[in-house]
């Protein structure tokens, strides 16, 4: 399964170059490259990834997505000025200690792993913005993950949470929160200390009600409870800020009443067509990215001279 809006060619994290014409020579190598370790067993594959870091890249981005790591290499935290870290669609279960030393990370992707616990070492990076941690074997998080006060988004779509862990609620800053796929029955009443909160992404749980803490959360903007068992919808009406829910493939009696002007996914919705619920993830993770994921401007690393 992959996650709605973070997938390979439209969504997934692409390495940045500085013209169209190196963006497409890095493309087409990798793609060369990619074919060729395919026919290399995994074992020795890690190591021809790793071989191609042996120095800190100027864009301070590493993508190691789709490289059939069993292991984090290591090297890899003394680049301590990294900024980007993708490490999506391994087979990592754990992280090193060394990973702390990248203090100035703030994107890290740990999605499609097989991690059953987050590592510990994840709650020292205290400059995190956004944490993927979709499609893992996640029962629970850390009550140190609340160390984390930069974070705005945070994915844990797909993973076997069977209620949502209080400690998100202490994420003060947090701004979207992916928690689609897992199996919550309810939502813990602290969410609503959230008032950062816009975008919730609840589709694909065991949720028979509408949560009610949603209702005392007025700045929410998008609400996403598709793929649910809910059999009644209380009006939203009063939540000003709300300005899309999506409420699609639920056995409910009636549609939620909502303000003027705010998009309704689901039986009963005014709008024909309706739209994908897909495409409004992909929508509103594009303005999530453009908006929330815009980095300080860092200085570039001057480039190694010769002695």
């Amino acid at each position: 399964m992959q996650s709605p809006g973070y997938n390979e060619g439209e969504d997934r994290p692409q390495s940045r170059s500085s013209s169209p014409a190196v963006g497409g020579l890095r493309l087409a190598m990798g793609n060369t490259i990619r074919a060729f370790v395919a026919f290399i067993p995994a074992d020795r594959c890690q190591n021809y990834v790793a071989r191609d870091l042996r120095e800190m890249p100027l864009d301070r981005m590493v993508d190691l997505s789709g490289s059939q790591l069993h292991r984090f290499p290591v090297h890899v935290c003394s680049f301590q000025e990294l900024v980007k870290l993708y490490l999506s669609d391994n087979r990592l279960n754990s992280l090193p200690p060394e990973l702390g030393q990248l203090q100035k990370l703030q994107i890290l992707a740990l999605d499609f792993n097989n991690f059953k616990a987050l590592p510990q070492v994840v709650c020292t990076l205290k400059q995190l913005c956004i944490l993927y941690l979709g499609n893992n074997k996640l029962c629970d998080l850390p009550r140190e993950l609340s160390l984390l006060q930069n974070l705005r988004t945070l994915w844990v779509e797909a993973n076997y949470l069977t209620k949502l862990p209080e400690v998100v609620c202490e994420l003060s800053l947090l701004k979207t929160l992916h928690a689609g796929s897992n199996a919550l029955r309810l939502l813990p009443g602290q969410l609503q200390r959230l008032r950062e909160l816009r975008t919730i992404w609840l589709s694909g749980n065991l949720l028979t009600d509408f949560p009610p803490v949603l209702l005392h959360m007025p700045f929410l903007e998008v609400i996403d409870v598709d793929r649910n068992s809910i059999r009644y919808f209380p009006s939203l009406a009063h939540l000003s800020s709300l300005k899309l829910v999506i409420y699609d493939h639920n056995p409910c009696r009636n549609a939620p009443k909502v303000a003027k002007g705010v998009r309704r996914v689901g039986r009963w919705a005014e709008e024909t067509p309706e739209p994908d619920p897909r495409k409004a993830r992909r929508y509103a993770l594009a303005r999530e990215e453009s908006q929330e994921a815009q980095l300080p401007a860092l200085p570039l690393p001057l480039p190694p001279t010769n002695s």
